[in-house]
């Protein structure tokens, strides 16, 4: 009786993999702290993986300084990802739903992009007040372009809710990201 061919493939939890880091430069609108539109920078890394789950830890920064304000602030979260989660729809055997929306979304690139979807859960600093932190939540949908070993772009849109203290005064904002950044 000949070998068997198949192989064996289980995936294994890395926890801190660290890799890919990412750093992404992030414009937004917020409908409250200030109602107006800013740049913030972000940074991450990769905590856990296993197969096309990842958990990522990001800081974020956000500044604006005009002549009548200054606000700084400071957020912190987990971002728990489903990598080719597209892929649940490989259905029907013929022609699978999957396929058909990679190649509609994506094109020639539809067999090297990672879609993915996500979520945002942490705390921001000043939050209730100028000194006590506030919380964070929200999603996110994006999709990242590798472009070559180890280095990859990525193109994401996230929605946020937030606590902030702006001005001596605490409420909740909403904010949209339109994030693009390197990961590597």
């Amino acid at each position: 009786m000949p070998p068997s061919n198949a192989l064996a493939i289980e995936s294994i939890p890395e926890v801190f993999p660290l890799r890919p880091f990412n750093f992404d430069l992030s414009f937004n609108e917020r409908s409250f702290a200030p109602d107006t539109r800013v740049i913030a920078v972000q940074a991450g890394l990769t905590a856990f993986r296993y197969d096309n789950l990842e958990v990522r830890a990001v800081y974020q920064y956000y500044s604006q300084h005009t002549p009548t304000f200054i606000t700084d602030q400071n957020s912190l979260y987990l971002n728990p990802r489903w990598n080719n989660f597209i892929d649940l729809l490989d259905f029907p055997k013929g022609k699978p739903i999957n396929r058909m929306i990679r190649h509609i979304l994506f094109g020639p690139l539809e067999d090297r992009v990672v879609p993915y979807l996500g979520a945002l859960l942490g705390g921001t600093m000043p939050g209730r007040d100028a000194n006590s932190p506030g919380y964070l939540y929200g999603g996110q949908v994006g999709v990242r372009f590798p472009v070559a070993r180890g280095f990859a772009i990525d193109v994401g849109l996230q929605y946020m809710v937030l606590e902030i203290d702006f001005k001596g005064q605490s409420d909740v904002s909403e904010q949209w990201l339109f994030t693009t950044g390197v990961r590597f």
